[in-house]
């Protein structure tokens, strides 16, 4: 008997946790499955800490499905690090945790996608027809002040910055910051630099550097530097001009 984790990467809006919903069902129908929770690595509620945090009061097995394609190994490290680090901070026994392949190398792959390409425009479920574009229309500049950019460089996803961007996505959705004090936005970058400080964060428009941030990091460059514009000394990384590593 297991439990079983269905982890995607994100989602926001309710046709998409509606989705969700229906795989858990499914999932939870099947044989030897005791419990099925939904969750999400990066951006969406539940999070992965989350979902993590309810099924450690459990003994049983956990099987954490991937449900994205493809599965890049660098998601699978991150969330892995992510875990021992969870299970690092809190001394409670843990079920065993165990992460399944990738959905496009299970047999079943072909039947899915067999059953898409013979499907006819009578199966609705299966066929969309796509309609001719709406007129473009015009866009609002941001009248925010703060960014925040959060690094998805290889060391950094290694690290964890996946898990750590869901966390500030949620927080600013639940804090409302895009509209709290100066105003924050956030956006995912390419590699900021610094790799051996990952995961690493950029808050404008002061330039600061963080590393080695985690998600009480998060929380606290929140209260302290975005809503009160005080840099978190302990966390934050100086431009010197020479190597720097983590602190302990």
């Amino acid at each position: 008997m297991k439990s079983i984790l269905l982890l995607a990467r994100s989602a926001t809006t309710g046709a998409a946790l509606r989705e969700m919903e229906g795989l858990r069902d499914q999932t939870a129908s099947l044989p030897g499955v005791t419990r099925v929770l939904f969750a999400f690595a990066e951006e969406g509620t539940p999070s992965l800490r989350s979902a993590m945090d309810e099924l450690a009061q459990t003994q049983e097995t956990v099987l954490i499905l991937p449900i994205l394609v493809p599965v890049e190994p660098s998601f699978v490290i991150g969330v892995k690090r992510s875990l021992q680090r969870w299970q690092g901070a809190d001394t409670r026994p843990w079920p065993e945790i165990r992460i399944a392949p990738a959905l496009s190398r299970q047999a079943a792959m072909r039947e899915l996608l067999a059953a898409a390409v013979g499907a006819t425009d009578s199966d609705a479920s299966m066929v969309e027809k796509v309609a001719t574009p709406p007129a473009l229309e015009g866009s609002v500049v941001p009248a925010q002040r703060r960014r925040v950019l959060v690094c998805q460089g290889g060391p950094c996803i290694r690290a964890g910055a996946e898990t750590i961007w869901g966390h500030l996505r949620n927080e600013q959705k639940r804090l409302s910051l895009r509209t709290t004090g100066e105003g924050t936005m956030s956006a995912k970058t390419s590699c900021l630099g610094p790799c051996s400080l990952a995961p690493v964060l950029q808050v404008w428009p002061e330039g600061t550097y963080y590393g080695g941030v985690d998600e009480a990091g998060v929380d606290r460059i929140v209260e302290s530097h975005l809503l009160r514009g005080e840099v978190v000394d302990d966390l934050a990384y100086l431009p010197t001009g020479t190597k720097q590593r983590l602190r302990d």
